[in-house]
This record gives structure tokens, sequence and C-alpha cells, in this order.
């Protein structure tokens, strides 16, 4: 089984990058094990320990993106139909964010924690935790955001004082082409590198031994890195989509108008490719009729009569994902009222309202990931149960509540399980600085974003410093005098 990188030339600096880099290559087995020694043989070096040179390989990255960015918002042009501007608002200005985020907060993650370790360890009384490199670690990224899912997690490891191996999603073709030409040109493969290919690909890396993975795609793979990372006992942090999809509830004193028009663009946005949008609405019967007709209102305002001709609307990531959610549509016809079209020529299916679906039917038990919408019937009264049957599915990726009663939604917010969500909004939850993205259960485990990344990709080791005076013998043999019982008892209560 043969791997293939396109290797660039790179200029000597501060990194050691080498000019000795071959053209391109073909890479087997082997090769990606001789990759990681090398990354593993840096590593040990302690050059990746300095916070200041952390904080210039950061720098380097947000400036190559930078100059980059026209190639960037191409190339996710080429690969999931994206304008320009959403290019820009989803994977390389978040990363922007993230990675300004970064730079300004290192320096204050990183500081060793200073504890007073105790009466009951005197006279050692100061004890230390340093923020420690997990060493060689392994990022797998998607397709549906394959600049910010990739790069956005370089960053975090980078902040960590880790090494990186980036497999980049063979799906999203042209953006893994330009993300192995921007790391080659920036950094060396014994410190980063992009390594594209399909499953197979992505298996060869999982034999190796890394010292921290992070994958992001869906839960059935997610099982299957974390089988391949427990041979090797390697943590892992997964942000996964959810088997049974992301819940919104509208409550009958929601304002219908408003809820209607942020759902909208959330379904619009990368054609449903997210792995945070709203899978399925469960709405309140009193309200229903008059959210689809809002629903098909904000559909056409947003992105015209025939969105398959708007340029601005993005395409499904292949041949096999457009048929696959067509065939979806299809089963049920009878239900559509709004949308239920596409143009498998260019891989754009439209928005698509399916009403009424029982809570209990195939479409709403699954992560749909398309433009696809069912809509959930229920009574206002019975929101208890609603949300007790939810909470018997595998827990969501995201949760989100339209409502006037404020109180009522934190109190849901708090009892529910799910990785994050919003109140009366979508999805800007995940854009807020200081805060964690993160799923539980079949959505993830693990956490990052700003600092939470920093911790996410660094170990947390605890050092106590020793005193040499004053030690007393109370924890030592013999052990049958009665002052040390009494101090021993005193000390630790």
């Amino acid at each position: 089984m043969l791997l293939y990188v396109t290797r660039r030339p790179i200029t000597s600096d501060e990194v050691g990058r080498s000019s000795s880099i071959q053209e391109a290559g073909m890479y087997n087995e082997s090769d990606i094990r001789h990759i990681v020694q090398k990354q593993r043989d840096f590593f040990r070096t302690g050059k990746t320990l300095d916070i200041e040179w952390r904080i210039r390989q950061l720098k380097r990255l947000k400036r190559a993106v930078l100059e980059n960015r026209s190639e960037l918002e191409s190339a996710l042009k080429d690969d999931l139909g994206r304008s320009s501007l959403e290019a820009y608002f989803c994977d390389i200005g978040s990363f922007i964010l993230e990675i300004n985020e970064t730079i300004h907060g290192l320096h204050r993650w990183a500081r060793p924690e200073t504890h007073f370790s105790g009466i009951h360890c005197f006279p050692s009384l100061i004890t230390k935790v340093y923020k420690m490199p997990y060493g060689v670690t392994l990022i797998i990224s998607p397709f549906n955001f394959p600049i910010l899912l990739s790069l956005g997690v370089l960053c975090a490891s980078i902040a960590g004082g880790n090494t990186a191996v980036i497999k980049a999603s063979s799906k999203s073709e042209k953006c893994t082409e330009i993300l192995e030409k921007i790391i080659a040109e920036i950094f060396p493969q014994k410190y980063v590198v992009v390594i594209g290919g399909g499953h197979d690909v992505a298996d060869l890396c999982l034999k190796q031994r890394f010292d921290k993975i992070f994958y992001t795609g869906s839960p059935k793979v997610g099982k299957h890195v974390m089988e391949m990372a427990s041979k090797n006992l390697t943590p892992v942090a997964l942000e996964l989509g959810g088997e049974t999809g992301n819940w919104c509830i509208i409550r009958k004193d929601a304002d219908i108008r408003d809820a209607a028009r942020k759902i909208v663009f959330f379904k619009l946005l990368n054609s449903g490719q997210i792995c945070i949008n709203i899978n399925q609405i469960a709405v309140a019967e009193e309200i229903s009729e008059q959210l689809v007709d809002e629903l098909k209102k904000a559909f056409s305002r947003q992105i015209g009569e025939n969105c398959l001709e708007n340029p601005e609307y993005p395409r499904l990531i292949n041949l096999a994902a457009y048929r696959k959610y067509s065939d979806i549509a299809e089963k049920y016809r009878d239900r559509i009222v709004y949308g239920g079209d596409g143009d498998e020529s260019s891989l754009k299916y439209a928005p698509t309202i399916i009403c009424p679906v029982d809570i209990s039917e195939d479409i709403v038990n699954k992560e749909l990931f398309c433009p696809i919408l069912p809509i959930v019937k229920y009574k206002d009264e019975e929101i208890d149960q609603l949300l007790q049957n939810i909470s018997m599915r595998e827990h969501g990726l995201a949760l989100y509540i339209f409502t006037s009663d404020i109180d009522w939604a934190e109190q849901t917010m708090q009892k529910m399980q799910y990785g994050g969500g919003c109140i009366n909004e979508v999805c800007l939850h995940m854009m807020v600085k200081g805060v964690p993205f993160n799923g539980v259960g079949h959505s993830g485990m693990g956490a990052y974003h700003g600092k939470w990344g920093f911790r996410e990709f660094t170990h947390p080791s605890t050092v106590l410093i020793g005193s040499r005076k004053f030690n007393l013998s109370m924890r030592e043999h013999p052990y049958d005098r009665i002052w040390k019982r009494i101090l021993i008892e005193l000390f630790e209560r």
C-alpha cells in the first residue's frame, strides 16, 4: 500500500528546515514510520519547550495563511462550492481568531502553577504544576472545514509544544494540496507535515506510536481511531457529530420569525455539512404551521427562489453524498413541503423541509449532514416527555432552544447532555473566546479552542519541591509511637 505526498523544497531557518527535501515522493508505511521517528527525535532536542519559539511558529503559520488567502478561498470553492466570503468566515477568519487568541494568551496559559503543599507535607510546602507537551501528535481532519479543522487543531498542538502529523481529508482534494504546500514551505517534516490520502492512509498513520491523537469526523470512525490508539495507550480527543444528530427545540412562546431566519442561515451554511448543525427541529404543534411558513420565506429571502442557480449556495462534497441524501429525500417525497430537488451535475441539493415526521422515524435517528430539515411536532405541555425522549438517545454535539422563557431554557441546558449549544441563537457558541468546544459520549471527548486547546495538548505534571531541613520522622518506621498516630491523624483530616 502506497502513500502519496507532495513534498516541496523549504529554506533553512530557526526550525532547521532542510533544502534537501525531494520535489515529490511516494511513501509506504516505513516512510511514515521514518517521519514519526524524525519528529520524535526533534521533539527530544527540547527546542519546542521554549514558549517564545512556539509563538514564533504560530506567527509564521498565521502569516502563511494570510499570504495564501486567495489560494485557500479558491480551494474551498473548488472542493465545496463556497463563496469567498463564506470561505473566509467559516475557515480562514475563524482560524485567525483562534491563532490570535493563542498567541496573546500562551505565556499566561503555559506559566507553571504554584500551590501550597499543605501542612501534612511539612516542611516541603511548595508544589509546582508544569504544563508539559505530549510529544508527537496526529491530527486527522475532515472535509467539511478542511482549513479550520486542521490548522485550528495544529494551532493548539504547536501552542502545547508538540510536533504534528496532519492527515488531511482526501475528499477535499484541493484544500489538502494547498495545505501541503503551505506547511512544507514554512515547517520541516521533522516538525509539522501534511499527509493526504484516504482511510487506508489514515490506518498507516494510526499504526504508528503517537503521543496524542486528535480526530474529527464520524462516531463510527472515531471508535476505530480509539481502538487503534488503545494498542499504544495513546490519549485521544474526538470531535464527532453524534449518531442521532443535534436537536433544535422551539417552544410555542418563541419568536418564530427570529428562529426561522437563524435556522435557515445555519442550514444553508456549507450546505448543511456541519457537525454542530441542526439535524432536526422539534416544534410545538401550536406554532408548527407558522414556523414552516417562516422557514420558507427565510430560505427564499436568503438564497433566492432557485438556490441551485445561486453561485453562493455551496454543494455537497461528492457524488456519493449527493445520491445518498437525494435517496433519503425521495423516501419522504410525500411529506416534502419545501425543496426536494437537486442538480447532480453541480452536486447541489436544495434545502428541503420534511413535515411532519414522527420522532421514532429513521430520518430523525441519525446524523444527516446535509440540507435536509425534518420537523417533529409535539404538544408544548408535553415538553418534558420530548426532553426525556431526546435524552435517551446518543448525546448530540449541540443543542439549540428557542423560547421566551430563559429561566426554563437555562435549567434545561443544565440537565441535558450534549456538547454545547445556544438559547435563541445558533452555532455562535463555538466562536466565543475563552470557552471550550467539545462533545460528550458519541459526540466526542476532550475539548479545544484557545486555552482549552492548549490544555488538550499538554499534560499537567505535578512536582513537589522537597525541603532538606526540619523533616519530621513521623512517616517513617517504627509506627508504634503514639505521638506519630496523633500527629498523622491531626494533619490528615
